[in-house]
């Protein structure tokens, strides 16, 4: 059994992103700034995303919103529920290996040998490692899992693919929902906070196939951790 979630304060804050959206406010603007929103863990599954709080705070007519929604729907991040509304989708063991199996897929193949490892290219993993280790000592257990999503949105750019980078942001918005299953999200992240440290280490100084391996078995433990607690 689940339990629906409606948080206005939640809603509020997106009001925020209004800005975001300029003077076009498209339906692939008012997805992504969901999407994002999701990836933060700010919109956990089963929120309820109610059409006038959110149209509201972004500014957006109800139907840019729906046809947001649609998009939303089609990446598995939404789903309908006949008379009650949009709800942020809850995912399940299923969806966990479907998703690391797509992981495998992506972020260790970025890390080709003659990929050029700059310290420019490096820099987003730097930040991201930065930016989870600077949450951890604060205690801000949501902030270090998103920085963690950062660390491997950045791996996957070293394709220098624009469809990689765009899939991977859509798998990270549902990755970020599985997440909700463990018991302490915050704790989860902040466990892999020395392996990212490590991969970029192997990476700065070359060791690309020693990189890609420690990836491998990072992604392999955390699926077995994720699945462990369904």
């Amino acid at each position: 059994m689940t339990v629906e979630v409606e948080t206005p304060a939640v809603f509020a804050t997106l009001a925020q992103d209004r800005s975001l959206l300029a003077r076009s406010s498209t339906v692939e603007r008012v997805a992504e700034i969901l999407r994002e929103r999701i990836i933060e863990g700010v919109l956990p599954p089963d929120t309820r995303l109610a059409e006038d709080a959110i149209g509201s705070a972004l500014g957006v007519s109800r139907n840019t919103l729906r046809e947001a929604f649609r998009q939303l729907s089609h990446e598995g991040l939404v789903v309908h529920k006949h008379n009650r509304g949009v709800f942020v989708r809850r995912l399940f063991a299923d969806d966990v290996i479907d998703l690391y199996r797509l992981r495998r897929l992506i972020e260790p193949a970025a890390l080709t040998e003659d990929a050029q490892m700059s310290e420019e290219r490096l820099h987003p993993l730097r930040a991201a490692i930065t930016a989870g280790e600077q949450a951890a000592s604060e205690g801000r257990g949501g902030d270090v899992g998103t920085a963690n999503m950062r660390f491997h949105q950045a791996i996957a750019a070293l394709a220098d693919s624009p469809r990689i980078d765009l899939l991977m942001r859509r798998l990270l918005a549902e990755l970020r929902l599985v997440f909700h299953a463990v018991e302490h999200p915050g704790a989860f992240h902040e466990s892999y906070l020395h392996r990212n440290r490590e991969i970029l280490t192997m990476l700065e100084r070359g060791a690309t196939r020693e990189a890609r391996q420690a990836l491998l078995n990072y992604l392999s433990d955390a699926e077995q951790r994720l699945l462990a607690a369904y």
